[in-house]
């Protein structure tokens, strides 16, 4: 049988992977504790799926005001520090390889975190979406737009965050970019509506990424940093005036940075009536990123030996299907079924639906 080519080697920034399948980031919602630290049931959960190429963690706060979901673990404190190196050591000791995925969910957030005082974005509009809070579901608030000085201090956050992820033991970090969070909200017009250097042109509202990406680059090395981005997204914040003209240019300017990867999130439904949308996000951007692309959102083995023999992406990274399938690159190596999660366990449960979906050979016991 000819080798698929998930199960190939190839190079990250400094490293050499085993193989190209990721583990993507998913919150959990299992840091049930009033600081936000990682517990024995994290670092068993990662070793489980240590076989994968590479791990990217779930969303880690990068400071309190980060916060935006219930029992999310957070990278800024010593207390927090000292429990993911036990998380690491636990993956490095199976031969693993973690990243740490830096997180502020800007106005995807809720006083009922901050003391009562309102979430930050980059511009006082509200998502109209919800928020998970410890009463459960709530309507997000009109934000507080963050002032200029008050940006540069969340860039130094990002750097301090890094700084921190590298001495519990990361192998690297990703800025996560995506899904409506702090750095998409001031990537888009649609919420960005700055008036200083950090809004208006498309250089301008890149700015509050790029400033994180050289302060990363500079403190730990672009080999160890990698960039999560959802051209394609429309949830919890609006499409930019001209969505591929704006990525276009990030994109781009990233292929400049030397970094580990780029990773990128495929579109989810049919975007034909949204102008200036990217549909075919990964085949489009492989034709103006050049460097490692990992691409992420749909994908089974089949699609995922595909997309990487067609050249459009390096390594694919998979979410749910890692969540019931801890042993996720055996089983594609054996072309066995894979088990199917329990959704009700997603963001909630504690050991159940998180570290006890049994491997493939106890199911055949």
């Amino acid at each position: 049988m000819s080798a698929q080519p998930l199960l190939t080697p190839v190079k990250l920034g400094r490293y050499e992977l085993p193989n190209r399948v990721v583990m993507a980031p998913m919150t959990r919602s299992r840091a049930y504790n009033r600081d936000r630290v990682p517990t024995e049931l994290h670092a068993e959960y990662y070793a489980q799926r240590a076989s994968a190429g590479l791990i990217v963690t779930e969303g880690s706060q990068i400071s309190p005001q980060g916060v935006g979901y219930v029992y999310t673990p957070g990278i800024h404190s010593n207390a927090q520090i000292r429990a993911w190196q036990k998380v690491t050591a636990a993956v490095h000791a199976r031969a693993g390889r973690i990243f740490s995925q830096l997180w502020h969910t800007g106005y995807v957030s809720h006083p009922d975190f901050h003391d009562g005082a309102l979430p930050v974005s980059a511009s006082a509009v509200n998502p109209r979406t919800k928020s998970f809070t410890p009463q459960g579901l709530k309507d997000t608030v009109t934000p507080r737009a963050l002032e200029t000085r008050e940006v540069r201090a969340v860039i130094q956050d990002y750097v301090q965050a890094a700084r921190n992820a590298i001495e519990a033991g990361f192998d690297g970090v990703e800025i996560h970019g995506a899904n409506g969070y702090l750095v998409e909200q001031f990537l888009r017009d649609s919420s960005n509506h700055r008036g200083d250097e950090f809004g208006g042109s498309i250089p301008n509202r890149a700015r509050f990424l790029f400033e994180i990406v050289d302060g990363i680059a500079d403190a730990i090395g672009a080999d160890r940093l990698g960039v999560r981005l959802s051209p394609a997204n429309t949830f919890d914040v609006p499409a930019d005036s001209d969505t591929r003209v704006l990525y276009d240019f990030v994109i781009g300017a990233l292929s400049s940075y030397g970094l580990a990867y780029l990773h990128l999130r495929e579109a989810q439904g049919d975007l034909s009536a949204i102008p200036n949308m990217v549909q075919n996000v990964t085949a489009h951007y492989r034709t103006v990123y050049r460097g490692t692309l990992i691409t992420n959102t749909g994908f089974d083995r089949e699609r995922g030996n595909a997309v990487i023999a067609r050249g459009d992406a390096d390594l694919v990274a998979y979410g749910v299907p890692f969540i019931a399938n801890p042993d996720l690159v055996e089983r594609f190596r054996a072309h066995a079924p894979l088990a199917q999660a329990d959704k009700n366990t997603f963001y909630q449960g504690g050991a159940r639906g998180y570290i006890d979906y049994p491997p493939l050979q106890a199911e055949a016991a």
